[in-house]
C-alpha cells in the first residue's frame, strides 16, 4: 500500500464513520475498484478505527473524563455499601446506604454499559453472517436502502427532550441492539444509532453524543477480539508507518465530521444523506444482478 492510498482510505474512514453512511461498505468499494492491497488488512482496519476514536476523545474529552471519574467513584461507593451491609448484618445496625447512580454522568455510564451488552452479543454471534454479507452486493445494497429510510424518518420525528436521567435502561438496550445490527455492511452505525436515539425521545445533541461515545467500547472490543488475527497476518514493518499516516487522516477528518453531524442533527437535514444512501444502495443491488 502506498502513502497516497493510505491517506485516501483514511479520509474515507473519517468521513463515513461519523456521517450517516456505511464506512465498511465504502472502504470495501474503494479497495476493490482501485485494487488496493493492504498487506495486513486487519491491522490497517483497526488503526483506522482507532484513528476515528481519537476524534471522539478530542471532541468529547470533558464528558469522557467526567464519566471515567464517576465510574471509579461508583466502584468506591459499591464497596462502601458492601462494607455497610456487613456491618449492619454483624452489629444489627441500620446505617444508610449510599445512592450509586445519583447524577447524570453516572446514569450515562450505566446506559453505555447496558447498550454495550447487546452490541457485544450480536457482534460475536453474527460475525460469520457479517463476513458472508460482505461478499455480495445485494445485502449492502438492501441495508443502504434501510439506512436511507431511517434517515428520512429522523427529519420528521417529534423533538425529544430526554437527557441521561430521563432515559430508561430498556431504551439503552434498544439503542445497543441497533448498534449491533449496524455491523451489517450498508447499515450506518452512526445513522442507525442516532435515529433510534431520536425515536426513543432523546434530545438531539445528546443523541449524537450517545451514538459517538457508544462507539468507544464497541470499537475497542472489536479491536481486542481481532488481535489474534492481526498477529497471524504477515505485515511488512515499513507498512506500519504508512498505516499510521492513514490513521492520522482518519482522526482529523473524523473530528471535522463529528462537528458536521452536530449541525446536521440540529438543523434536521438528514434527507441529503438519505438520498445518497438510496442511490448507492440501488447501484449495489443493480450491480449484484448484472455482474
Amino acid at each position: 500500500m502506498s502513502v497516497l492510498e493510505s491517506i485516501l482510505l483514511g479520509i474515507v474512514q473519517g468521513i463515513t464513520e461519523f456521517l450517516p453512511v456505511s464506512s465498511s461498505g465504502h472502504l470495501s468499494i474503494l479497495q476493490n475498484i482501485f485494487h488496493i492491497e493492504t498487506n495486513g488488512g486487519m491491522l490497517f482496519d483497526i488503526m483506522l478505527h482507532l484513528g476515528t476514536l481519537v476524534a471522539v476523545f478530542v471532541v468529547y474529552h470533558k464528558d469522557i473524563w467526567k464519566m471515567i471519574r464517576e465510574t471509579f467513584l461508583m466502584i468506591r461507593d459499591i464497596f462502601s455499601n458492601l462494607r455497610i451491609l456487613i456491618l449492619n448484618r454483624i452489629h444489627k445496625t441500620a446505617f444508610s446506604y449510599k445512592k450509586i447512580v445519583h447524577n447524570s454522568y453516572r446514569k450515562f455510564v450505566i446506559l453505555i454499559l447496558v447498550s454495550t451488552i447487546p452490541t457485544g452479543v450480536i457482534g460475536i454471534l453474527g460475525k460469520e453472517l457479517v463476513e458472508l454479507s460482505s461478499e455480495t452486493l445485494l445485502i449492502p445494497g438492501l441495508c443502504l436502502l434501510i439506512t436511507g429510510v431511517l434517515l428520512l424518518m429522523t427529519d420528521h420525528v417529534r423533538e425529544g427532550r430526554k437527557l441521561p436521567k430521563e432515559v430508561s435502561y430498556p431504551a439503552g438496550l434498544v439503542i445497543g441492539t441497533a448498534q449491533g445490527l449496524a455491523t451489517l455492511p450498508g447499515l450506518s452505525r452512526s445513522g442507525t444509532t442516532i435515529a433510534v436515539c431520536l425515536f426513543c425521545g432523546l434530545e438531539r445533541k445528546f443523541a449524537v453524543k450517545y451514538s459517538f461515545l457508544l462507539s468507544i467500547p464497541a470499537i475497542l472490543g472489536a479491536a481486542v477480539l481481532e488481535i489474534k488475527d492481526v498477529i497471524a497476518e504477515p505485515i511488512e514493518p515499513a507498512q506500519i508507518g504508512v498505516y499510521g499516516i492513514g490513521a492520522v487522516f482518519a482522526a482529523v477528518v473524523g473530528y471535522i465530521c463529528i462537528k458536521t453531524m452536530l449541525l446536521v442533527v440540529k438543523s434536521k437535514k438528514f434527507s441529503c444523506f438519505s438520498y445518497y444512501c438510496f442511490a448507492v444502495g440501488l447501484f449495489a443491488i443493480v450491480g449484484h444482478f448484472l455482474l
